[in-house]
């Protein structure tokens, strides 16, 4: 009993002592990587939520404009914040991977309907109700979002796009129809599979621009990982001395955690293999 009492006594000393050593709290104020705004499209008649990254000196520099990377999937709960991490790091000055640049991510309204074009398949129409606007998304982005953000933040020529998945669906429709709205496409995990792998059938066209294209996907499932590699295929065949083409199978990611892990490399092999 006696031991036990000391014991008690003992964390209870511990306890008061270690209380005594904690620091004081001085001032607390919210911690922020960047913007959210609004903006209302009169093409898609809605309002839609941008996530701004700016670089660490973005206002204390005038001589400067910056590249732009425009991410699909990009609220604050998808993948703004790793993204905008991964940019931020990269563009440290002792890394020195990519310039550093402003991110933009898009807020998702409804990712099934702007992402996709109109499929014939019945059971793409079953499980997506609401899909096939993606021509009117792609013009949102060429007649909205790029004037918009080029009048209102110090940007240059460079644009970069990031689809995943359904948003890599996207960003290669975007690649084939209107290619001269990016100067680098990342397409990670594209969704090829819809509409009967329809995409796949499009014809290539110019291609005389510089242009950097990364395609990269993980352990996805047969279909997943042919069209990826399909595609790669595809615009391999259509490559011009100035296209940058570049295709990686990751094998210890899948759809989940693709993005991450090709983010980064993507950000390596564009940015670092141009200055070289």
């Amino acid at each position: 009993m006696k031991q036990k009492v000391l014991s008690l006594t003992l964390v209870l000393i511990a306890s008061v002592v270690f209380a005594q050593t904690l620091p004081k709290k001085i001032s607390e104020t919210d911690f922020s990587i960047g913007k959210s705004i609004t903006i209302e499209s009169t093409i898609l008649d809605q309002t839609r939520d941008l996530n701004i990254y700016l670089p660490l000196n973005y206002s204390n520099d005038n001589s400067n404009s910056y590249p732009v990377i425009y991410l699909l999937d990009g609220s604050k709960d998808e993948d703004f914040m790793h993204v905008s991490g991964i940019v931020q790091f990269g563009s440290f000055p002792w890394i020195n991977m990519l310039p550093e640049s402003i991110v933009v991510g898009i807020g998702n309204v409804d990712r099934k309907k702007d992402f996709t074009f109109p499929s014939q398949n019945k059971l793409d129409q079953k499980e997506f109700p609401t899909s096939g606007n993606s021509k009117k998304f792609i013009a949102f982005i060429e007649k909205e979002l790029q004037p918009f953000i080029a009048s209102n933040y110090k940007t240059n020529k460079v644009k970069t796009i990031i689809g995943q998945s359904l948003g890599g669906l996207l960003a290669t429709e975007i690649l084939f129809k209107n290619p001269e709205l990016f100067d680098n496409y990342i397409i990670v995990s594209p969704s090829l599979w819809w509409n009967d792998e329809k995409l796949l059938d499009e014809v290539v066209t110019n291609y005389d621009s510089k242009k950097a294209i990364y395609i990269a996907g993980g352990k996805e499932g047969d279909v997943m990982e042919r069209t990826a590699k399909e595609l790669y295929t595809k615009l391999k065949k259509n490559q011009t001395q100035n296209t940058r083409l570049f295709y990686e199978f990751l094998e210890d990611k899948t759809h989940g955690d693709a993005l991450h892990c090709a983010v980064y490399n993507a950000f390596e092999k564009i940015f670092i293999s141009n200055t070289k």
